[in-house]
């Protein structure tokens, strides 16, 4: 009850005051605890980030029914669009987890490669689905996922950070085109 408590007090002291302001005393205070107590818990504020990254990438995937591999491996248009609907509808939810991770990443060498394994993780099974359809060219694979992710993560925090400057279903719908030609469409010829 103590750890949970620290992550979410943890979480909106870093909205309010940024990571790189945020004390291990703001935290505890805020969960009106002490820094002793926070210690038991989390040996930094950076563990306590890794937490809330874990937190999210728990949040995102509870939702996928079906996984991200399996869309991916379908190929078919409709499941990548409900797929991306999804995770456009979880933006809300995620925004200050993102937000901070991104801030402890730009401090701390070590959060940065929590933040790239988390995404690396993502291009991984989506690279597991094409290789399981057996879609395009194996030293591609990689590039287009990679490629199909990037356009999720940059579109994400673009909007984390100004909400819908775009129609939203205008740009599902584009999405959804995109993944789909680097995703599932053959190549022409």
């Amino acid at each position: 009850m103590t750890r949970q408590l620290l992550l979410d007090k943890g979480l909106e002291v870093f909205g309010t005051k940024g990571y790189a302001a945020t004390t291990v005393d703001d935290i505890a205070a805020a969960a009106g605890t002490t820094r002793a107590t926070f210690y038991l818990h989390f040996p930094s504020k950076a563990d306590l980030v890794r937490s809330l990254v874990a937190d999210t990438n728990e949040m995102l995937t509870r939702a996928d029914d079906p996984s991200l591999t399996w869309v991916v491996q379908s190929g078919d248009r409709e499941h990548i669009r409900t797929w991306l609907d999804r995770k456009f509808d979880q933006w809300a939810e995620i925004s200050p987890y993102v937000t901070v991770a991104h801030q402890a990443a730009a401090a701390e060498a070590d959060i940065q490669s929590t933040v790239d394994q988390w995404f690396d993780d993502a291009i991984d099974n989506m690279q597991k689905g094409l290789d399981a359809a057996g879609r395009f060219e194996p030293s591609t694979r990689r590039i287009r996922c990679s490629l199909a992710f990037g356009e999720l993560e940059f579109f994400s925090r673009r909007w984390m950070r100004l909400g819908w400057t775009v129609d939203r279903d205008a740009s599902l719908e584009l999405m959804t085109d995109s993944w789909w030609q680097l995703l599932a469409e053959p190549a022409p010829r």
